[in-house]
C-alpha cells in the first residue's frame, strides 16, 4: 500500500474557452501509473491534458493533480509535472542540444558540476550525447522530439503529460518516443493521443466525447469500445 496521492482527481470539473464550453463535469481519480487519453477531434482531450499541466484555467469544479491545486499551487506543479507537445519546435529554444536540455535545471538552482552531471546523462538516457553540441533545430524530427523528452525527463518529474507526442513521427521513431514514455522510471503519464495501439500499451484509458468522458478502466476494453463506436 502506498499512501501517494491520486495522480490525477477532479470532481466536475468544467472548462471554457472563449465562451465555448470544452469540458463539462468531468470527474475522475486516476490512479494507474500510465493513462492514455481517447476520443475524436474536438472531444476535450488536449484541454485536460493543459489542466493536468497546469496550462489551462478551469471555470468550475474540482481538480487536484498529484494532490496538488493547479492554479493555487502552480509553483510546486511546474517542479513536479513535465508536458511533452505534439511539435517539439515549440519546445526547443536554445541554440544547441546540450543548451536546451540544461534549460530545464534553471528553475532548480543546482550546482554547476551536478548541473552537468544531471545533462550528461539525460543525453545519454536518450542517445543524444554525440549530438550534445548540434544546433538544435537542425535535427531531424524524430530527434527533436527526443530532445523535447530529455528535457522534460531531466527534471525526472512525477507526472509526464504526454500531447499527440509520436503524431508526426514515422513508426521506428514514434516506437522510441512511446518506449521512453511508457518505461518505468518512476513517473506517472497521461498520454493524449489517436494511436489506438499505444493507448493499448497504457495500463488505463479515459475515452472523451462531446467535452465528457464516455468511459473508462482498463485500457484494452476502452480502446475496444471506442474502435467498435468508429465501425458503426
Amino acid at each position: 500500500m502506498t499512501d501517494r496521492p491520486a495522480t490525477l482527481r477532479c470532481d466536475r470539473l468544467t472548462a471554457r474557452l472563449g465562451d465555448r464550453e470544452v469540458l463539462r463535469d468531468v470527474t475522475l481519480d486516476l490512479d494507474a501509473r500510465t493513462t492514455a487519453i481517447i476520443g475524436d477531434n474536438g472531444s476535450g482531450k488536449s484541454t485536460f491534458a493543459r489542466l493536468a499541466a497546469g496550462l489551462v484555467r478551469r471555470a468550475s469544479g474540482g481538480l487536484r493533480v498529484l494532490g496538488l491545486d493547479p492554479e493555487r499551487d502552480a509553483a510546486d506543479l511546474r517542479r513536479r509535472v513535465a508536458l511533452v507537445l505534439s511539435n517539439p519546435d515549440a519546445q526547443i529554444v536554445m541554440p544547441t542540444v546540450a543548451e536546451d536540455v540544461a534549460l530545464s535545471l534553471r528553475s532548480l538552482r543546482l550546482p554547476r558540476e551536478e548541473r552537468g552531471h544531471r545533462v550528461a546523462a539525460a543525453l545519454e538516457r536518450f542517445g543524444l550525447e554525440a549530438l550534445a553540441d548540434r544546433p538544435a533545430h537542425d535535427l531531424s524530427g524524430g530527434q527533436k522530439q527526443l530532445l523535447a523528452l530529455c528535457g522534460a525527463f531531466v527534471r525526472a518529474p512525477d507526472l509526464v503529460v504526454a500531447d499527440e507526442p509520436t503524431a508526426s513521427l514515422d513508426a521506428r521513431n514514434a516506437r522510441v518516443v512511446a518506449d521512453h514514455l511508457l518505461a518505468d522510471t518512476g513517473h506517472a503519464l497521461v498520454l493524449v493521443t489517436h494511436d489506438l495501439a499505444l493507448a493499448r500499451r497504457c495500463e488505463r484509458a479515459v475515452l472523451f466525447q462531446d467535452g465528457g468522458v464516455a468511459a473508462s478502466g482498463i485500457a484494452a476494453d476502452v480502446v475496444d469500445l471506442y474502435e467498435r463506436a468508429l465501425a458503426c
